[in-house]
This record gives C-alpha cells, structure tokens and sequence, in this order.
C-alpha cells in the first residue's frame, strides 16, 4: 500500500481510542479491587486490611495499564492502517533524496567523558550518510562537550578534528567545550541554543550513544515543515549492540514489543506525546521562548534545579499551544543500552530522582491531563517497587498474625452472588488477573508475529521469537525482586535527602561484573532473600510458596548479575537464533557502516600502554595538537597575578615529576591555560634531553614511537 500523505487524526476517533483504553483500565482495576475487597471483608477487614487494599488498587492499576496499552496497540497495528500516526503526514515511500527541504537544522550530540573514537564514529556515520543522501546542506553538526576528563577532552579536540578533515566537513561540523558544565545535559543544549540556535529553525538531539539513519533525519524534518503546529516529534530509538546477556535481553525486548507498546501509547496521548532527551526533533523558535526550565520549590535531590527536563520541556511545549508527537512507526532511530544489572540500576538512580522530582508538577502544576498521566506514569515506575515490598511485608504480617492466633477460619459470606464460595478460588481469580496484566503483553506479541509473518521473521522466524519471549520472561522475572530492592533504596535514599551525581554511563563491559563487585552491589539481597525464606517457611509453607518467584530472585542476585554481564553468554543464544533483532538478522546501512568504524581504531603500541596521560602529553610534546587546543579555546583569559603564580608551580611540578604527579583538575587548570600550554611546549623542546626529568625522557621517546606506529598503521 502506498503511504501517501494525508492528514493526521485527533478527533473524533482518537477520543474514541483513548476512552476505550481508559475505560477499559478504569474497569479491570474496579473489577481485581472489588474481589480482594470482598476477599479482605470475608476474612475480617482490618486496619491493616484497608492499607493492603489502598497498596493492591495502585499496583493492580499500574500493571492493568501496562497491559491495556499494548492491547490498544495490537488493535492498532493489525487494522489497515492507524489514523493517529504522524506519519502519515508525508508519504513513506518517496526516496528521501529527492525531498526538497527549505529549513536549517542543528543536529547536536552532547558528550561528556565518553569514548572520543565511538563517539566520533556515530558523528562520522551520521554526516557521511546525509552528505551521500545530497541533504547534508539542510544540515550543520555540532558536538557539544561538557567533559571534566583531562585526556577525554584532548582526545575529543584530536578526534574532532580528524572527523572534520576525513569529511570536508569544516564549516559544517563544529565542536565546543564549556568551561563550566552548569545544569549538566539541559544546561549544555542551552548554552547551545543562546549563542547558535537563531540561525536554525529545528534542532535534533542525540545521546552520546545513539544513532539516526539520514533517511529517518530528512523524513523527521519534512513532517516539521508540513506540520508547523508540531513542537517536538519524538522517536521511539531502537536499542542496538548489544553483546552482553542483559543488553541482548534489554534489546529483544525493546524491538519486539517495542511496536505495540508505541501504538498503544500513541493512540491516548496522540498531540500531547512525551519528549525523552532525544533522537528528537525540536522547533527552535517556541522551545525558546516558552520552554525555559523553572526551579522546583525546595533544594535538592526533590527541589531545585530539573533533573529530568525532557518531561517538563514537552509540557511547557504543550501549554504553549504547540504539539508534541511520537513516531513510534519511524524506522532508522537507535540507542545503546547499560550491559550489565549493576550500571543499569546506576542509571535508574539518576532518572529515579528525576522522575520524583515531577510529583511537584503532578500535584501542583497547572498541566494538561495527559501531561500529568505521563509524569504519575515516570513516578509510579519507581515507586511501585517500595509499595510492593510494603505489600509483601505486610502479607507476611497478617499471615504471622493469623497463624498465631489458632483460630479455625470461618469466612464470611461473600457481598456479592458472582462471587465463587471458596477463598482459594477467589485468591487464584486474583493471582490470574495479576498474572494476565503482567504477561499478557507477551502473548499479543506473538498474536502479531503471527499474524505478520514479515515481521517475525525479523526475529529468526516465529518459533524462535516465542522462545525469546519465554527466555526473557525466565530471566526477566528473577531479575525483577533485584530491581525492586535497587528501586525501593534508590526512592528511600532521595527522600532522606541524598542526590544523584553525575557520571558517565557505561557503555561496554567485555569482562562483565566481577564477583566482588556483585557481592558489594547485591550481597545484600541475598541475605534478605534467605532471611524472608526462612520467616515465611516458619510461618507457613504455603506462603513461602507463594512468594518463592521473589525469593528465588534474591538467592540468584548475584550469580544472575554476573552471568548476564556476560559477552560469552550473549554470543551463546546468539549463535542459537535466540533473542535476535531486527538489527541484526538484516542489518541496516548505518549500522554496519558504525560497526566497521570502531573496529577500523588502531591499537595503542605496548611502549605507551604505561602513559595514561596521552592528551596532556599531546599538548605538551606535539606542535600540531598545542595548536589545535589553542584555536579552540573560545577564551583566553588572563589569570590574576595569585591565580599565575599557582599555574606557574603547576607547571614546574609537571616538568619535574611528570604528568602522574598532578591531579585531574590540576591537570584541566593547566589545560585552560592558554599560555601555560604554549609555554610548556616550548621548554620540553628547548631544554636539552638530560636536563628533563627521566619521566619526560621516557615520555617522549615512547610518544615518538607512537606517532612512527600511527603513521605506519594509516
């Protein structure tokens, strides 16, 4: 079928689609409330019943929403085709080369301490395809730098500049780096938009790790300039590389249900979608003037400056009249993802606080309804792990209380005829309907790789992608009790008032978690799993029953953390056919271009394997690298007359004892000095060979060494 272009739906039949989805959740949470209502009332309603009750009809409601979003979007997807898709602005099958665009777009790819060479090849692989595509004039790059690593920001000016002379792209690729990193990501996109973003009327954002096919680039800008109501179009990026057990998971997961999830999210929210930080498109002019983060009340972790701006930008874009859009259908839209539990939950920390941070806004603020649906969702995604351990501790209670007792029970009769006589058979009605919320979604999955050959055999065929989903629903349902205690910790530690700090996300773990660091991070659930296993086996083997899917993923936390941070377990099912994506049973262009560009680095010589200062070393020792620093130092300042005397014993403590002796910020001082770095240049080379100091002796030998190995290697 042709995909011509036609107008977007938001009204009548979205509302229709919305109220369905609603009313729907709305009655499978009253219909699973009124059974354990009837289910606390038969065995006697406590005070403790009625907080059991509060706790099931919040957490039964998360999960229901969880399951009747999908199911929306299975519908969605198997009808012939869904009018409230974005897309459907512009016709999917014209060749993105002969669109013929008439604005200006600023892609921007922040970076801070992050691999220079990956980084660098997403910036390479992004431009070369725009460029071959005959767009890339509609287009102008720039990497934004907020790195505290001495060698990282050499190494970023080195790789920068390399890129730019690879590409003939000076003029069009433009690299900056703030001296201050104030407000982290959100302040430097706005220290971007101050001093550039006049000159353009879109701005596209990318992670340090993720990817866009120039082809998804040209549509995503030809549906702002049909659409110029649209203030943010949103991707939904696939998660891409991944090696490790966890990331294969993470991955398969994210592509196989990623579709129905999309649909069903975009059929309610539809112009009022969510911005997640990026590969998204952003109209400058209105992200200007209306979207300027406010500060919270209070002081940090809850207070504050705006930890998780992407939320409150898209609903300021809202307030001021414009729409927000997700094309969850777009293809060419990638991300990495953590490889192993423990940096997974480092990250969930960060956006943990984030999220708590937008209960302000979701009580208080003057907000769209569906703005506030999305931020009580972000809450509700972390703190339904401390309702859940209250709910399961407060079960173990009443059942300690009851079997103390002795009494026989003698339930009363139920309020209503439907209702079944026995308690068991009411508590497994419940135990289903919990069950069906939280796998349900597996099985529409499948219902569609049926029902689209095509697409399952994107995922190996459709047996193999059926034994993928009961793979990750294996693996997955022991690592949840492990996310919910990191979770649970994460929400206690930010109420007692303890904020996040910023770090660089890990991105590759060849040698996986090392048993050490699984005991630091999780020894402790182990130790709550026995101590639960034997309070709920003295109290009452059924209930240890009852609760050994949660036990048994405390026991396993820790071999489970190491064995799925494993690149050897994640070639294994690989190698089976199992947890594939699309990305990697046909590979995309872009993909293997990005691929074939990090594995093409270089090693480093065995002489300099001791040196971990090679940017401050390039400054020093090399001419052309000292005066790449200085031409992109925006500003040269000159210190006050106390401020030189300190850089001076700097650079005498350098030249004497070599680069180990000094810090990382020492280092970056010297670094922001412009004539600091022009003078050390010019004594390591005029000073005689036996007047340096054996480190710098040794240092540049083996740095010349390195530049005849680099030479050769090219």
């Amino acid at each position: 079928m042709s995909d011509e272009a036609q107008p977007v739906s938001t009204t009548p039949s979205g509302g229709f689609a919305r109220q369905v989805l609603f009313g729907l959740h709305i009655l499978l949470t009253l219909i699973a409330g009124t059974i354990y209502w009837d289910l606390l009332n038969r065995v006697g309603f406590t005070a403790t019943s009625f907080l059991m009750l509060v706790l099931f009809v919040i957490l039964f409601a998360h999960v229901a929403f969880g399951f009747v979003q999908p199911l929306v979007g299975l519908f969605m997807v198997l009808r012939r085709d869904d009018p409230h898709r974005i897309t459907r602005t512009i016709d999917l099958d014209r060749d993105p080369a002969t669109i013929k665009l008439t604005s200006r777009t600023a892609l921007i790819f922040p970076i801070y301490n992050e691999d220079p060479e990956r980084f660098f090849a997403g910036v390479e692989t992004v431009y070369k395809h725009l460029k071959e595509l005959g767009q890339i004039e509609h287009y102008d790059v720039f990497v934004l730098s907020d790195s505290t690593d001495a060698d990282n920001w050499i190494a970023e000016e080195i790789a920068w500049n390399e890129t730019a002379l690879r590409l003939g792209a000076h003029g069009k690729l433009f690299y900056r780096r703030r001296r201050n990193n104030i407000n982290q990501k959100s302040g430097n996109v706005a220290d971007f938009c101050r001093r550039w973003a006049g000159n353009y009327d879109y701005m596209l954002c990318f992670d340090a790790d993720s990817l866009m096919s120039a082809t998804c680039i040209v549509r995503m800008t030809e549906m702002m300039e049909r659409n110029e109501q649209v203030g943010i179009l949103q991707t939904m990026p696939g998660l891409f590389n991944g090696k490790t057990l966890l990331a294969r998971l993470q991955q398969f997961t994210n592509r196989v249900h990623g579709l129905l999830s999309g649909a069903g999210l975009n059929a309610w929210q539809q112009d009022y979608g969510n911005y997640w930080g990026h590969n998204a498109i952003i109209r400058l002019k209105p992200f200007l003037k209306y979207c300027t983060l406010p500060e919270l009340p209070g002081v940090e972790p809850l207070g504050g400056r705006v930890l998780s701006h992407d939320f409150v930008e898209a609903v300021l874009m809202h307030k001021a009249g414009f729409e927000v859009w997700l094309g969850y259908d777009m293809e060419g839209s990638y991300e990495e993802m953590p490889p192993t539990l423990i940096d997974m939950a480092k990250r969930d920390r960060r956006w943990c606080q984030g999220n708590l941070q937008h209960a302000w806004l979701v009580l208080f603020g003057r907000i769209p309804h569906r703005s506030r649906i999305h931020m009580i969702n972000g809450i509700l995604g972390y703190i339904a792990s401390p309702l859940w351990l209250l709910f399961l501790g407060l079960a173990t209670l009443g059942t300690y209380r009851w079997v103390g007792s002795e009494l026989t029970l003698v339930p009363r009769a139920s309020l209503f005829s439907w209702m079944p006589e026995s308690l068991s058979d009411q508590g497994l009605i419940l135990l289903g309907m919990t069950g069906l919320m939280i796998f349900g979604p597996k099985a529409m999955t499948l219902i569609w790789l049926a029902a689209k050959p095509r697409q399952a055999k994107r995922f190996g065929g459709w047996f193999r992608a059926a034994g993928s989903v009961a793979i990750e629903v294996f693996f997955f349902t022991l690592i949840a009790p492990s996310m919910m205690l990191f979770h649970s910790g994460f929400v206690l530690t930010i109420l007692l008032g303890q904020k996040v700090k910023w770090s660089t996300q890990v991105r590759d773990s060849a040698d996986g978690t090392p048993w050490r660091e699984a005991i630091a991070a999780q020894g402790g659930h182990v130790v709550v799993g026995i101590l639960w296993g034997i309070l709920t086996w003295t109290i009452s083997p059924i209930l240890f029953w009852w609760m050994s899917p949660v036990l048994l993923g405390w026991l396993l936390a820790v071999p489970l953390s190491v064995y799925t941070s494993r690149e050897t377990a994640g070639r294994w099912f690989r190698k089976r056919g199992l947890l594939l994506s699309p990305e990697e049973t046909d590979p995309p262009h872009e993909i293997r271009d990005l691929l074939t560009r990090c594995e093409e680095d270089a090693p480093l010589p065995a002489s300099m394997e001791r040196f971990e200062d090679i940017g401050l070393l390039g400054v020093v020792l090399d001419p052309y690298i000292n005066a790449l620093h200085g031409l992109l130092m925006r500003e040269k300042s000159q210190p006050d007359p106390c401020a030189r005397k300190a850089l001076q014993a700097l650079e005498h403590k350098l030249l004497q004892e070599g680069a180990e002796a000094l810090t990382n910020n020492e280092k970056m001082r010297l670094l922001l000095d412009y004539e600091s770095t022009l003078r050390l240049h010019k004594l390591v080379w005029s000073r005689p060979n036996h007047e340096l100091s054996p480190w710098w002796q040794e240092a540049s030998r083996s740095y010349t060494y390195r530049m005849l190995f680099h030479q050769r290697t090219e």
